[in-house]
């Protein structure tokens, strides 16, 4: 069997931008993504932690070091500037892989600005 599992997120980041006209995705300080294990046009599923709305779109890296995070789109329509979003990928695994597997956690100060990167552990809860 194969589970999806959360792959990385960027906890409690702040929205910088909301541009409605633009085509879509959400714009990502590029410092970030890769500290999530994010890459460029990946799926990713945003909460917004300020309304409650979800939404999915694909991440496009920004300037790194920016801290920007800009809603484009549709999204745009579901958060605005000063918003606390959680980010997420997720990965698909077999049973086999869960314990080995370790999500990357991704923190942030008020700037968006990266404070650390820690690996979660999957309990194990099979068998």
């Amino acid at each position: 069997m194969q589970r999806q599992i959360l792959g990385g997120k960027i906890q409690r980041v702040t929205v910088t931008e909301a541009k409605v006209d633009y085509e879509g995705s959400v714009t990502i300080d590029e410092t970030l993504m890769k500290a999530a294990g994010f890459v460029s046009f990946e799926k990713v599923t945003i909460a917004n932690l300020t309304n409650g709305a979800r939404m999915e779109t694909y991440a496009i890296p920004g300037p790194a070091g920016s801290g920007k995070i800009c809603l484009n789109g549709g999204c745009a329509k579901h958060g605005k500037p000063g918003d606390m979003l959680i980010v997420m990928t997720f990965v698909v695994l077999d049973e086999k892989e869960l314990t080995s597997h370790h999500p990357l956690v991704v923190s942030v100060d008020a700037q968006n600005k990266l404070v650390k990167t820690d690996k979660a552990s999957i309990p194990a809860l099979l068998g």
